[in-house]
């Protein structure tokens, strides 16, 4: 064997080490810091951490999971919204699917229908609603938004003129057990586990399925992807069919839970829904985010809403802060992204 390549040999044994070797401590923290759901997850305990201070009794593990109540109805639209947003598309009439669910859910009940039924009016009405959402913006390659912009209008006014000033608040003794329901030592809000089942779900087809990886692929290059032999218009469609489905859901357990249907139900969730998913990292442009995020969003989110109610800050304030929040969701990456490549770009000068 010659010189060279027994040097060229030892170089590469050497190499291998080298490659095998951990990365130090400090650079491991460095990158588990560096990602953003280590960054909302810091958040979160520091907004655990202020409202214990707040209130002495809100680490006790009943009152922790009561919080959870302020923000499962949410989290629950937020799971199919991740797959609209990664698709590059945007829902804002899931607040107005809701109301127009708990209309015909009331309207139902007003009439003695049983809660089977009512559980049965709900999910039908929340998926015709995004499906007829999906139908237009796949058939006629109208804006996302521009198209939910219009039936937010539509569903939100069809209660408003049913209803009035009315409300309905007859239902049936065991519907109220959806939103009001306890399970598992009689702590845990039976939403929280609805919730959490979604969100498994979520997270299965996002990281484990082809509808998965459809979805980023729509996300990232649309055309590219439909080149590619992707059937973009049925995900699309299968995204707004489940966040109309969804929204069905949320419907159903609010209802429950306050016991009444009026026309301004969950009023102004569509931007808490949104932040939700933008905040978990999900990319306001397409292609990019995952479930994880979202849910630590949501408990954060939650959380925050709940320590903010406890010091009585006013409502409209809290809106102030969770827009504030959407907007250095949506800025803070495109600033950390251009941060990077600023030293690459100063060596290639």
């Amino acid at each position: 064997m010659s010189r060279e390549s027994k040097m060229d040999g030892r170089s590469r044994v050497e190499g291998s080490r080298l490659a095998g070797r951990r990365p130090s401590l400090g650079r491991r923290l460095a990158g588990f810091l560096g990602s953003w759901e280590s960054l909302i997850f810091l958040l979160f305990l520091l907004v655990v951490s202020a409202n214990s201070l707040i209130s002495p009794i809100f680490l006790d593990p009943a009152n922790l999971f009561d919080a959870t109540l302020n923000f499962t109805e949410k989290a629950i639209i937020a799971m199919p919204m991740i797959f609209v947003i990664i698709l590059g598309d945007i829902d804002i009439s899931v607040a107005s699917i809701i109301a127009l669910c708990s209309l015909f859910i009331g309207m139902a009940a007003a009439n003695g229908v049983s809660t089977p039924l009512l559980i049965a009016i709900g999910l039908g009405v929340g998926l015709l609603a995004g499906l007829f959402n999906g139908f237009l913006i796949t058939k006629f390659d109208l804006p996302a938004i521009a198209v939910t912009l219009g039936t937010m209008s539509l569903y939100r006014g069809i209660p408003n003129a049913v209803l009035g000033d009315q409300a309905y608040t007859k239902f049936p003794a065991d519907f109220g057990f959806l939103g009001q329901g306890y399970a598992i030592a009689n702590i845990v809000p039976l939403e929280l586990l609805v919730f959490l089942v979604i969100a498994v779900v979520a997270a299965v087809v996002l990281n484990f399925t082809i509808a998965g990886r459809y979805s980023y692929a729509i996300g990232n290059n649309k055309t590219a992807a439909k080149f590619s032999g992707v059937p973009v218009a049925r995900v699309r469609m299968a995204a707004f069919a489940a966040t109309g489905l969804c929204s069905g859901i949320s419907a159903i357990l609010l209802t429950s839970r306050i016991g009444s249907t009026n026309p301004n139900i969950a009023m102004g969730w569509e931007l808490e829904v949104i932040t939700m998913v933008v905040l978990g990292g999900v990319a306001i442009t397409g292609g990019k985010g995952n479930v994880l995020g979202v849910i630590i969003a949501a408990f954060l989110l939650g959380f925050m809403r709940f320590g903010l109610a406890v010091v009585n800050v006013q409502g409209a304030i809290m809106n102030i802060i969770t827009g504030a929040l959407l907007v250095v969701a949506i800025l803070l990456p495109k600033a950390i992204e251009a941060a990077r490549h600023r030293p690459m770009r100063e060596k290639s000068l």
